[in-house]
C-alpha cells in the first residue's frame, strides 16, 4: 500500500512540475469589427468559425468595441458567420488563413430577421495591415507545380524577395536547398515545420543540410519565408525563417502516388565519357510514395500519413595514380617515373641528383649572390 502511495504521489508531482515547452507558430488568426448599417460598432453579436474542410466550429461574441478574434487558427479555408436579434445573418465563405497570417474580416449588419442570410465571397486583402514582416507565401499549388529536381520545397524559398542560393562550398548546403536571406548566411535561417524547431545543431553542417526533416512535396501545405520584420516569438533567426506546415485530413479522403525515375538509357554521354571513349556510367534513380488524409470520424477525427522512397544507383567516371615502384622502394624520395623523365638535374650550386628527388628541408639553405 506504502509503494502504491508513494508511486501515486510521484507521478502527481511530475505532472505538477512546471516544463519549458515550445509554442507553436504555424498558426494564424482571424480578427474584424461587426456594425450596423450606421458604422456602429455592435455588441453582443454572435461570430461562428466553421473550417471548410473538416466542419469543426468555433463561436464568440463581439465584445463593446464590436470586435472579436480567433486565435490560434490552423492553416486552410474557413466559413465565417455573424448574427444578431433584428439583424440579417452575413456569412463569408472561402476566408483563406496562411502560415502565421492575421486574416481581418469585417461585418456590416443590415436590419432584419436572423433567418434571412446575406452570403459574401471573400477576397484576398491587398495589404497585409496587421503586422509589418517582410515575406511571402508558397501555397500547394505551387509546390506541386513548379519543378524541383530531388523534390526539395526548401529550393523554391528562393521564390521570396531579397532570397538568393547561397556561395559554393564544400560541404553541399546548396545541393541540399540551403539559401542566402539579405546576403546573410544560411546558418543564420530558421527552419520551422508545423511550428516546431526544425533546425540542424551538427556542427559545421557536416551532414550538408541545414534542417533535419525534410516531408515530401506532396504532404506539404505551404510555407512562409519570412525575410525581415517578423515576430520575436519566432527567435533565433539573424536572416530567415522559413514555416512550413503538413497537410491533415479533411472529411474527404485525398491523396497521391508519384513516382519519378532518371536511367542512364535515357541520357546522353557526358564529355570525359566521350573524350575517353568510356561506357556511360549507370544511373538509375527512382523516387516514389504516396499519401492519403481523410476522416476517421467526420468533423471529429481525422489521419493523414506519408511515405516517400528512393533508390539509387550511380556510377562515376574517375581517373586516378597510385604510388609507382620507385616511388615506394625509395621512400618517396625519388619520383623519377612519375616526372616522365630519367637522368639528373642540377641545382643552382651546382649540385647533380637524380630527377624528381624531393630535399629534406632540414638539409637545404637559401641560395645567396656569390656564395657557394
Amino acid at each position: 500500500k506504502r509503494l502504491a502511495f508513494f508511486s501515486a504521489a510521484a507521478a502527481l508531482l511530475l505532472f505538477a512540475v512546471p516544463s519549458r515547452v515550445q509554442a507553436q507558430v504555424d498558426t494564424g488568426s482571424i480578427l474584424g469589427t461587426v456594425t450596423d448599417a450606421s458604422g456602429a460598432a455592435v455588441t453582443g453579436a454572435k461570430v461562428t468559425l466553421t473550417n471548410e474542410g473538416t466542419g469543426a466550429e468555433l463561436s464568440t461574441t463581439t465584445g463593446a468595441d464590436g470586435g472579436y478574434k480567433f486565435t490560434p487558427v490552423r492553416v486552410g479555408s474557413y466559413k465565417l458567420a455573424a448574427s444578431l436579434q433584428g439583424f440579417q445573418t452575413v456569412v463569408q465563405t472561402g476566408v483563406a488563413v496562411n502560415v502565421g497570417e492575421n486574416v481581418v474580416a469585417n461585418f456590416a449588419l443590415k436590419p432584419g430577421t436572423v433567418t434571412e442570410t446575406v452570403s459574401v465571397e471573400s477576397t484576398i486583402p491587398v495589404l497585409q495591415s496587421q503586422d509589418a514582416s517582410v515575406g511571402q507565401v508558397v501555397d500547394s499549388k505551387n509546390v506541386n507545380d513548379l519543378p524541383l529536381n530531388g523534390r526539395n520545397f526548401t529550393f523554391l524559398a528562393q521564390l521570396a524577395a531579397g532570397v538568393n542560393s547561397p556561395q559554393a562550398d564544400t560541404r553541399g548546403n546548396a545541393a541540399t536547398g540551403a539559401f542566402a536571406a539579405n546576403g546573410l548566411r544560411p546558418a543564420q535561417n530558421n527552419y520551422l515545420l508545423d511550428g516546431i524547431d526544425n533546425n540542424s545543431d551538427t556542427v559545421d553542417f557536416l551532414n550538408g543540410t541545414n534542417f533535419v526533416v525534410l516531408p515530401p512535396v506532396d504532404a506539404i501545405q505551404e510555407f512562409k519565408v519570412q525575410t525581415s520584420g517578423f515576430s520575436a516569438e519566432y527567435g533565433r533567426s539573424g536572416a530567415a525563417v522559413l514555416n512550413a506546415t503538413i497537410k491533415s485530413g479533411t472529411n474527404e479522403f485525398h491523396g497521391t502516388a508519384w513516382e519519378f525515375f532518371r536511367n542512364d538509357k535515357l541520357d546522353a554521354a557526358d564529355f570525359f565519357e566521350n573524350a575517353g571513349n568510356i561506357p556511360k556510367g549507370a544511373l538509375r534513380q527512382n523516387q516514389f510514395g504516396v499519401s492519403l488524409g481523410g476522416p476517421i470520424k467526420k468533423n471529429k477525427i481525422f489521419i493523414f500519413g506519408d511515405y516517400e522512397g528512393l533508390r539509387r544507383v550511380q556510377g562515376t567516371v574517375a581517373t586516378g595514380t597510385v604510388p609507382t615502384a620507385l616511388m615506394r622502394s625509395t621512400g618517396f624520395t625519388n619520383f623519377t617515373e612519375l616526372l616522365g623523365q630519367g637522368g639528373t638535374e642540377t641545382d643552382d650550386l651546382g649540385r647533380v641528383f637524380a630527377a624528381g628527388t624531393i630535399l629534406d628541408p632540414a638539409t637545404t639553405r637559401s641560395v645567396t649572390a656569390g656564395q657557394v
